[in-house]
This record gives structure tokens, C-alpha cells and sequence, in this order.
């Protein structure tokens, strides 16, 4: 370490000192540790727990990770040196900023880390030569603990920005969905329908939570207060990467309010069905009019005010794929038919996409599924006040506020947002090792 950087180091963790009155210390409980840094994190203290999560220094760590970055930042290298020749066109010189830019924010990070690796070596290497000194040195000690913990510290916030630099973007994130919830058929009766609304209703209030646009589309009521189906346009920052892991099957355990089971205390089973599809703000579907069946009948009610009484209902089905859509929110059939083709559309960019990318799991066939409980991504159990999600085991207390759709919904969806994202990122990089392994064993031969 040169003696100007001696210099600010001494001066910085003096400055702190007199200022604060104290050292630095780290917060927290439980530790990780990971090429010789260690991190204290908090625990989770609101009643939810993971079960089976990796975090971003054990992806960091990973060999496959690794050997992706290192392929990244030496294409970065690459691009640069290409950028500096003069004879290239003005399209590949275009096409190599572009792909430039993408990895410039990745390179940096990692040559932010190499740098704090540097200075923790030095820092380390100047504890082991003051080993054995005088008294008056424990204070210039005291300053080097300190500043490995800050650089530590700091090495272990850019790998966690350098993991969530590395995950794919998904280039439809940024867009709106067309969210439907879907009483099950197969177990439940009543229970499903009740249940649906309460997923309707939470999603509404999670919409309100994030302050994003909610506009229904399609609402079918069932008897007793329930949902058959309802079709909602959700629309803001990021909806669909907030949203696009919520569909598929969602089972209710409960015990009823009313009846025999509420005496005997029996717990009933159910299900129901969320499907959300993205509606990019720059897609376009082509429909001929010709393969459209438009049928209008009257709509299903309570009455009064014309609701049942005119076939102001639309159903609208396309023949060439047999998907359909409708729509008797409105009085009028007009808006009704404009709703629906609107739906329509939406249902067939999602055809669309899941035949160009086969790894998408939006699509709504495969959400819907046989809505059994077998298929189930999360669990409510009212009677044991607890939600259950199955693919990443987080469990969260207090389901009635969970119902809200506040804070407690939002924790849960960026936990199984971390947790794809970062299957994701395992997933990409295990493919590019794969395919540069057989290329290094040719090259050591």
C-alpha cells in the first residue's frame, strides 16, 4: 500500500472516530462467510422463514457462475479492443456498442471487486507485519481491523449487485397483464368460490399497494358471495415481472363458517386458478374478422337496469385455435365486444411467445393445468393461520393480513422472484460451460 493511500486510510478512520465517538461495527446474527470475508445478515423477524434459498455468495462461488463471468468480461475486453479499430462499418460498429453497453455496468462491478480484493490483501498483509508491536501501535491496528471490515463489507455488496447484474433480463418485465382468477373444478364447491374472491380481492389491494391501474374486465359472480371468473387489466412499473410467477394452481384449507363441518370442525379443501399474461406496450396481433365467431347473449346477473334483459353479452372465439373470450361487464355490447377482442388478443400474443420460447412457463394452458391440488404453487391454511409457498418452502404467519395484499404479498413475490431469477442465472451459465468445455479439452490436447 503506497503512502498516500496510508495516509487517507489513517485520516478517514480518525475522522470517524472523532465524529462518531466510536468504531464501526458490524449488525447482525447470523454469519456467512465466503472467501475468507465474512457478512453478519439479519434474520427474518416477522413470522417468515426460507427453507431452501441460496445466497449470493454461494452463487457467487459457484464454479459454473464463475467460469460465465470470466467469458463476459474477457467478450467485454474484446469489445473494447474491437471498438478502437478504425475500418469497422458503421452497422458492426453499431451492433458491437450495443452489446457493449449491455456488459459495461457487469465489467465494472468486476473490476470494483478486483480492486477491493487488492486493497484487502494489502490491509491483511499490513496486520500480519504489525504482529508484535508496541502500544502505541494498537490504535494504527485498530484502524486496519477496521478498514478490512469496510472493505470486506464492501466486497460483499458488489457481489450481490454483480449476481443480480448476471441474471437474463426478461424483456417483457416491464410490461402490463391481463390477470384472470378461476374458481377450481375439481375439489372444493363452494369453498372455490369464496376463495377466489379473496384472491381477487387481494390482488386488488396489492394493485393499490403498488399504485397501479386495476380495470376489470370480466366479473362473473357465483352464489353466496363467490367468483366463477373475473379478468382484470393491470397496468404500471413492472407489473408483469411482479406478477408473472402467480399463476397456477393455489389450494385453500379451511374450516367452514357455517353448516356441519363448522361444528364438527372439519377442514375442507379447495382450489382455484390465477393465469397472468403479458400485454407489451409495442405488440401487435393481426386478426382476420373472418376467423372470428362473435355470439351475444344475455347477461348472467342479478338484474335490473337492462343487465339481464338484452343480449348485451359477448362471446368472441377465434377459429383457427379455438381460443375464446368474453365479456358482459358493460351495458353496452359495443364495449363488451371491445373488452373482449382486447382479451383475445392478449390470449393469442401469449400462443404467440410460448411457441417462440418453449422455456416460458407463462403460458396459460400450463398455468391453468387440471387445477388440482396436485399442481399446487402455494397453499392458505386458515385453520393453522399459515402460507405455504411450495416451490421455494417460504412460510409467512398472519394470513388474514396476508389476504390484504400489502407488504406481506409483496415479500413473498420478490422471494420467489429471487429464487427464479437465480435458477435462471445457474441455468445460463451451466449451458455456456457446457458448450466451452469440449473447445478448453481440444485446446489441452
Amino acid at each position: 500500500m503506497n503512502v498516500g493511500r496510508w495516509f487517507g486510510l489513517c485520516s478517514r478512520v480518525v475522522h470517524c472516530s472523532s465524529v462518531r465517538g466510536r468504531w464501526r461495527t458490524p449488525t447482525g446474527g447470523n454469519v456467512k462467510k465466503y472467501a475468507n470475508i465474512t457478512e453478519e445478515p439479519h434474520w427474518r423477524t416477522q413470522g417468515s422463514r426460507r427453507l431452501c434459498h441460496s445466497d449470493a455468495g454461494d452463487m457467487f462461488e459457484h464454479r459454473c457462475v464463475q467460469r460465465y463471468l470470466q467469458q463476459l468480461v474477457h467478450e467485454h475486453g474484446q469489445l473494447s479492443e474491437k471498438l478502437q479499430q478504425v475500418y469497422l462499418n458503421e452497422s458492426d460498429r453499431k451492433e458491437l456498442m450495443r452489446r457493449h453497453s449491455e456488459l459495461l455496468p457487469l465489467a465494472n462491478i468486476h473490476g470494483r471487486i478486483e480492486q477491493a480484493l487488492r486493497d484487502l490483501e494489502e490491509v491483511r498483509s499490513l496486520l500480519q507485519g504489525s504482529v508484535g508491536t508496541k502500544d502505541e501501535d494498537e490504535q494504527v491496528m485498530q484502524m486496519l481491523k477496521e478498514e478490512e471490515e469496510h472493505i470486506s463489507s464492501k466486497i460483499l455488496t458488489l457481489r450481490e449487485d454483480l449476481i443480480k447484474a448476471l441474471v437474463p433480463a426478461d424483456p417483457l418485465d416491464s410490461s402490463n397483464v391481463l390477470l384472470e382468477v378461476v374458481s377450481g373444478r375439481t375439489t372444493g364447491g363452494d369453498i372455490c368460490q369464496q376463495f377466489t374472491k379473496e384472491m381477487f380481492d387481494m390482488y386488488q389491494g396489492f394493485a393499490f399497494y403498488k399504485k397501479w391501474d386495476f380495470e376489470v374486465y370480466n366479473y362473473t359472480s357465483a352464489d353466496f358471495g363467490g367468483l366463477h371468473h373475473v379478468a382484470v387489466r393491470i397496468a404500471g412499473d413492472n407489473v408483469y415481472r411482479h406478477l408473472k410467477h402467480e399463476g397456477g394452481t393455489h389450494r385453500v384449507q379451511r374450516i367452514p363458517e357455517v353448516g356441519l363441518s363448522s361444528r364438527m370442525q372439519r377442514i375442507h379443501t379447495g382450489t382455484m386458478t390465477v393465469i397472468i399474461l403479458p400485454q407489451p406496450v409495442e405488440f401487435d396481433v393481426h386478426i382476420d374478422p373472418k376467423d372470428l365467431r362473435i355470439d351475444t347473449f344475455r347477461a348472467r346477473g342479478a338484474g335490473g337496469q337492462s343487465v339481464n334483459t338484452t343480449d348485451s353479452a359477448v362471446r368472441i372465439v377465434h377459429l383457427p385455435t379455438g381460443i375464446t373470450a368474453e365479456c358482459q361487464q358493460t351495458r353496452s355490447q359495443l364495449k363488451n365486444r371491445d373488452i373482449a377482442i382486447r382479451v383475445l388478443r392478449a390470449r393469442l400474443y401469449q400462443g404467440m411467445m410460448g411457441k417462440e420460447d418453449k422455456q416460458r412457463h407463462t403460458a396459460r394452458k400450463q398455468q391453468v393445468g387440471s387445477r388440482s391440488q396436485s399442481e399446487r404453487i402455494r397453499t392458505y391454511n386458515f385453520s393453522q393461520d399459515r402460507v405455504t409457498d411450495h416451490r421455494t418452502g417460504y412460510v409467512t404467519r398472519e394470513i388474514k393480513e396476508f389476504m390484504r395484499g400489502g407488504e406481506a404479498l409483496d415479500d413473498l413475490i420478490s422471494d420467489v422472484r429471487e429464487h427464479t431469477e437465480r435458477e435462471a442465472l445457474l441455468e445460463v451459465a451451466e449451458s455456456c460451460s457446457s458448450l466451452t468445455q469440449p473447445e478448453s479439452g481440444k485446446s489441452a490436447d
